[in-house]
């Protein structure tokens, strides 16, 4: 006789068939995942992240990725839409709200918070308080993912459509391995938008390097960085920055001196690499119900580059004791802002001694 629990898994379990089944074509590929690094050497564990100052503390809700303006005020967007301000205190308001996800944002130089909305497209919030959309689509096409952003000393804007599926779907692009992401950028003088590459595994974070030569896109569930060329003799040629990265990059940015902070969203999943190379095995894992599927492991991790691809030093926090699935790095006047996807905090870290 089969109990209320059993009938309950199993009506969890044939919904989760339907829902499958009513969305887009599922194909995953075999992906052969290099041997994930060991955490010594340039990726030796440490603590560094525990000794962040925590700021609003379970008062927001996934401020995926940060901006501080001038007068030191955080801003970053939260899963009801809401873009949020901190102010140095520690006291926060809602400026705004997108209707969508809020991901990656960032001034522009006339003091308009540019962002990337994963359901809206690329925004513009001005100081006055209106939302203008910049660009939803491609050739009629809108865009399923808009992911994050960095914008040039002309305004261009540089952004990411992560995939073709949306935010709340993401895992399946993770099981499907199917190179879906682009990379485009908004000419705020023209109003056009222009794609620029194609072909990525999960294209995330982005970043122009200081002389706005080259730009990195994070293609995240394939554990590394690219390098997309828009100056020099390499113009329009991607080619690999680095590789069989320890965790999954999320988020990226620069700071003043040409070095770039990434953040790993989590470590690397035993269970899903040891998955990866059979479609057979994803198919299943992408009928069962989310519960089922593989989990991430609360880590807090942070890695610096020089503008070659060199690990200078990584910052973590083992077990995500104080911070864990950490989105965002912004280093600003000697501090780091650390944002998450799913956390109720930012983090601040002086990066004295570090």
């Amino acid at each position: 006789m089969k109990t209320r629990s059993s009938n309950s898994l199993y009506s969890v379990f044939f919904l989760s068939l339907f829902l499958f089944h009513s969305c887009r074509s599922f194909d995953p590929l075999p992906y052969e995942p290099p041997p994930k690094p060991p955490l010594d050497g340039s990726y030796l564990t440490n603590t560094y992240l525990r000794s962040a100052e925590l700021i609003a503390k379970g008062q927001v809700k996934g401020l995926e990725s940060l901006d501080v303006d001038s007068s030191g005020n955080i801003y970053g967007g939260d899963r009801d839409g809401n873009i949020i301000r901190i102010n140095p205190e520690g006291k926060f308001e809602t400026v705004a709200n997108t209707g969508g996800r809020p991901l990656g944002l960032q001034f522009d130089a006339s003091g308009n918070l540019i962002i990337a909305d994963a359901y809206k497209g690329l925004l513009s919030l001005e100081k006055n308080g209106n939302i203008t959309v910049l660009s939803s689509g491609f050739e009629g096409v809108p865009f399923k993912f808009t992911d994050d952003i960095d914008i040039a000393k002309d305004g261009k804007i540089y952004f990411t459509d992560a995939s073709v599926y949306e935010q709340k779907e993401y895992l399946l692009d993770l099981l499907e391995s199917r190179p879906y992401g682009r990379l485009f950028v908004y000419d705020p003088k023209t109003k056009q938008t222009k794609l620029l590459l194609d072909g990525m595994y999960f294209a995330n974070g982005v970043a122009l390097s200081k002389n706005e030569d080259f730009i990195l896109i994070n293609e995240t569930y394939q554990y590394k960085i690219s390098r997309f060329w828009l100056k020099g003799k390499k113009a329009g040629t991607k080619e690999e920055f680095i590789s069989n990265l320890p965790g999954f990059p999320d988020n990226i940015t620069r700071n003043e001196k040409g070095e770039f902070w990434v953040a790993l969203f989590t470590v690397r999943n035993d269970r899903m690499d040891k998955m990866h190379p059979s479609p057979f095995l994803k198919k299943l894992t992408s009928k069962l119900p989310r519960f089922l599927w593989p989990k991430p492991e609360p880590y807090g991790f942070a890695v610096q580059l020089d503008e070659n691809g060199k690990v200078l030093s990584t910052l973590q926090d083992p077990g995500g004791e104080v911070l864990k699935e950490v989105t965002s790095v912004l280093e600003k006047k000697g501090y780091l802002y650390l944002g998450s996807l799913y956390s109720d905090r930012v983090g601040k870290l002086e990066l004295k001694g570090k």
